[in-house]
């Protein structure tokens, strides 16, 4: 008996497709999501860190540090930016330049490397002179600015051979006295060794560094941000939008499925009979569900705004652009899933799987610093990616409403061709 349960079971389970997805293909799905962003933090898969560089020294030393940090596996060095039709040979990056492309999230942090870098590079002394290293920053991505610093150490300290022997000569000279003769041959013959062995590195870019453990660092480095200075919490306003918009999109499905519930009672019928077309039906539900989703995230912000300090109230036109756009576009999503779906239990399955799936590529689930290239660009295609870059330059980056343009118009291109499907998949309900 209980063996034919089980089988019993089994069966049922493999004719519900809805539950077979849940219970297989859903965790497997996840696994990989978390596993290609958390699994390579270890190996040569960990996402690279942009950061712009900055020559303000213009020596023979300053551009050997350049060229050891785009040699860095882990960072990825710009010194100017991408060539256009209008500009195929941009100029290299200033300070002032670098600064206003962090400000707009061009890149997550700038390096720059200052005046009199190649006349004293580094002090091994413990009051001496150092030169300091500026790193503009934005703090909504902690990250970067700390692996810049500590890979600018790393580099100096193991790619800059002969740098590192020239000062070491010069302090050595000047505490002990001078060299004789002899001893200066020596040097010169292990300072011309060190010479070649560059000669060589440069011809073979590939080539890696040795690595030094447990050493201090020879440059200081001043963090400098760039944006939202007077803000308590970078992060306040990213996980406002990106949870807001998570669960607005589970609302606006379980609102859309009122067209299911109405089919199974016969009141969808009875309703098309009475001279509304399907057409009228949809946009009304539409208008319903867009409101329901902005009055989800309007409660969302001012939570925010009361309990973390969101500066909200300065930030007003911005957000509600934001917030109907995102709350139509949702709304379009929901009703096509309910168009799409024939039973409530279909609809549930799939939209847990899709909605959560959509969350964890667009940035809702963990900050987007964390993801490889090719997982951003697949969070592209989510809601949860532009709504999120939307919120972003309006409470963190202060930029007026017509920065939103890119945001603005993918919300509201996606919510009109998502609700043109779902009217067309409508249709099984007019010639029932």
């Amino acid at each position: 008996m209980i063996f034919t349960i089980v089988q019993t079971s089994f069966r049922a389970l493999r004719r519900d497709r809805g539950a077979f997805l849940m219970a297989f293909i859903l965790p497997i799905g996840f696994f990989t999501i978390f596993g290609f962003v958390f699994g390579g933090m270890n190996a040569s898969t960990t996402p690279r860190v942009s950061v712009l560089l900055v020559d303000q020294d213009r020596s023979a030393a300053s551009r050997e540090l350049i060229r050891a940090l785009e040699r860095e596996p882990s960072l990825d060095a710009i010194t100017h930016p991408k060539a256009t039709k209008d500009d195929p040979h941009p100029a290299d990056y200033t300070e002032a330049a670098a600064e206003a492309a962090v400000r707009n999230g061009d890149a997550p942090a700038a390096l720059v490397i200052p005046s009199g870098f190649g006349e004293n590079p580094i002090s091994f002394a413990p009051g001496g002179h150092r030169p300091t290293f500026t790193i503009l920053h934005d703090p909504s991505d902690p990250v970067a600015a700390q692996v810049t610093a500590g890979l600018l150490q790393k580099t100096i300290m193991t790619s800059l051979p002969l740098m590192m022997a020239e000062a070491g000569t010069k302090y050595f000279t000047s505490w002990i006295g001078r060299l004789t003769p002899e001893q200066q041959k020596q040097m010169q013959g292990g300072l011309a060794q060190l010479k070649e062995y560059e000669r060589e590195r440069n011809a073979n870019p590939q080539a890696k560094a040795d690595t030094a453990e447990g050493f201090g660092g020879f440059v200081k480095v001043d963090l400098r941000d760039v944006v939202g200075g007077k803000k308590r919490s970078p992060m306040i306003s990213y996980y406002a939008a990106g949870i807001g918009v998570m669960f607005l999109l589970f609302t606006a499905t379980a609102a859309g499925g009122s067209l299911l519930d109405e089919a199974d009672s016969g009141a969808l019928d009875r309703v098309l009979s009475a001279r509304v077309s399907m057409t009228t039906l949809l946009a009304g539900k539409l208008v319903w569900c867009t409101l329901l989703a902005v009055a989800q995230l309007a409660i969302m912000f001012l939570w925010a705004a009361l309990i973390f300090h969101l500066d909200l109230f300065p930030h007003v036109p911005g957000f509600l652009v934001m917030t109907v756009c995102t709350a139509f576009a949702v709304a379009s999503f929901g009703m096509l899933l309910a168009s799409l779906t024939k039973t409530r239990g279909q609809l549930g399955a799939f939209s847990t799987l899709i909605i959560l799936t959509m969350s964890a590529l667009g940035g809702s689930m963990f900050p987007k610093f964390l993801m490889s290239n090719a997982m951003l660009i697949a969070g592209r295609f989510t809601f949860n990616s532009w709504a999120i870059s939307g919120y972003t330059k309006v409470f963190w980056r202060d930029e007026p409403i017509r920065a939103l343009g890119p945001e603005v118009a993918v919300l509201l291109v996606s919510g009109v061709v998502l609700l043109l499907v779902a009217r067309w998949f409508a249709r099984r309900w007019e010639w029932a």
